[in-house]
């Protein structure tokens, strides 16, 4: 994919309403890279209330070393967040591309998460 086809992505995901919304919009997409991660990550993402908000979780299962099925969760949002969150997360998650990267394709001020 060309950079600027790129950018042109990032910014339309990053007007969608919601992470369903823009998982299906990666799913339609041309490169076949980046639809295949999109098709693989269906069902895999969970709505759980945490601490008083509504977190949006991707849980995967893996088997460990023993053989038994071990569940992963990692927090990617916050239902009603700003989507360039999620959009982040994908591209870092699947292609390695920085997250910073893909709040300044969006025109979006990124923060680094404070550390506990």
């Amino acid at each position: 994919m060309q950079q600027n086809d790129f950018e042109a992505l990032v910014k339309h995901l990053c007007t969608l309403a919601d992470l369903p919304s823009a998982l299906a919009a990666l799913k339609q997409v041309e490169d076949e890279e980046v639809s295949s991660a999109a098709e693989a990550l269906t069902g895999q993402f969970a709505l759980a209330d945490a601490e008083g908000e509504k977190r949006i979780y991707h849980v995967t299962v893996q088997t460990n070393e023993e053989g038994n099925d071990e569940e992963f969760v990692e927090h990617v949002m916050n239902e009603g967040d700003d989507i360039v969150r999620f959009v982040a997360w994908f591209f870092d998650s699947q292609f390695d591309v920085k997250v910073k990267d893909i709040y300044q394709m969006a025109g979006k001020t990124y923060r680094q998460p404070k550390r506990s």
